[in-house]
């Protein structure tokens, strides 16, 4: 699996400086992805398309001394099949740094972290081309900031991020983009995230994650005032079972939007609360893994006429040696706009995919 692999190698970078000396690796990779969508008959005739092409160049390391204790991560992605949002990423291109961090060890169980990493917050899906499904801005969150990391038995994170990606209007966060305005509405900046983890047994952790910030207006010859807030709390769970493992989380959100902005789009409510519910499975025989993800969005705002929505996709990975081959649904009966909130909406999609690394 691309994600946990990746996550695998940075947490390792993290907490390595404290256990003993690492070598550094610098690696390139490959994907590309066959979609087919049934709606509507949408590729009856096309048959769908393989798109979604891209380079991946990584590089981790740690020093080679334990009481010097640096260590990085960094991971640049080329191509269409980037998850970058050209419109309102800090390049304009299909290229962006998906991470890139400098860790400095200040204890042998904390480690303080520069440079554009994981926000601490919930868990992001296995699922790798179906997307983050229902978190929708609240998974896979990689923001710009500074962060501490315990590896102490009660573990915790607290962060503050500056913005949630280079530069002065990007609010491309990668993998997790289109949940947080846009380059000419607004931003999230000025984050503080915490996240808890309590073992209850030797293969099980409950979880809070809290985090509350402001939003900038970014609204074309408007002022760019930093006069909206946002605000999300997240119980999550983490449990594993022999080859089985199962997660769970409830997410409480709420956004109120900027002066300016809503100046410009006066039918947007000031204010949007929604509750994200979801629970992920997951089993791994040999090289097999099969898995599923699956949310629930429950509309909270103030007038609004949503009813709940859902999303599932299961799939099932293949690890071939350099990579992995996907086989992914996507089913959804509704969506999570820029803004936050909730809406109705049927898409369903089938995904093939397949990467290696070098």
């Amino acid at each position: 699996m691309k994600r946990i692999w990746l996550s695998a190698i940075s947490i390792g970078a993290v907490l390595s400086p404290a256990i003993s000396g690492a070598d550094s690796s610098l690696g390139a990779g490959v994907w590309a992805n066959y979609r087919y969508v049934l709606d509507d008959n949408r590729d009856d005739e096309t048959f769908g398309d393989v798109a979604d092409e891209a380079l991946i160049i990584y590089a981790d390391g740690a020093a080679d001394e334990t009481d010097e204790g640096w260590s990085y991560s960094a991971e640049l992605r080329i191509g269409p099949g980037s998850f970058t949002d050209t419109a309102n990423n800090s390049t304009g291109d299909t290229f962006a740094l998906h991470k890139a961090w400098v860790g400095f060890a200040l204890t042998p169980a904390h480690q303080l972290i520069v440079g554009k990493s994981q926000v601490p917050f919930a868990w992001k899906t296995v699922n790798f081309w179906p997307g983050d499904g229902l978190q929708a801005g609240y998974g896979d969150q990689m923001d710009v900031g500074v962060k501490l990391v315990s590896a102490t038995p009660i573990g915790y994170q607290l962060a503050y991020f500056h913005a949630d990606d280079w530069g002065e209007t990007s609010t491309d966060t990668v993998d997790d983009n289109g949940h947080w305005g846009s380059s000419t509405t607004y931003r999230k900046v000025q984050t503080v995230v915490g996240n808890v983890d309590w073992p209850l047994t030797e293969h099980q952790t409950l979880s809070l994650s809290v985090q509350a910030g402001r939003l900038q207006a970014l609204v074309p010859m408007m002022e760019q005032a930093v006069d909206g807030r946002h605000h999300a709390l997240a119980l999550h769970y983490h449990g594993k079972f022999d080859a089985f493992y199962v997660k769970a989380e409830f997410i409480d959100t709420q956004r109120e939007l900027p002066d300016t902005y809503l100046a410009s789009e006066p039918a947007l409510p000031r204010e949007i609360a929604n509750q994200r519910a979801g629970f992920e499975l997951g089993y791994e025989r040999g090289p097999w893994f099969w898995y599923l993800d699956a949310h629930a969005a429950l509309p909270d705002t103030a007038g609004s006429t949503t009813d709940t929505v859902y999303s599932y996709s299961p799939g099932v990975s293949y690890d071939y040696g350099p990579g992995w081959i996907y086989v992914e649904y996507l089913g959804q009966t509704g969506f999570v706009d820029r803004n936050g909130q909730v809406g109705e909406g049927d898409f369903d999609a089938v995904y093939l995919s397949m990467d290696f690394y070098l």
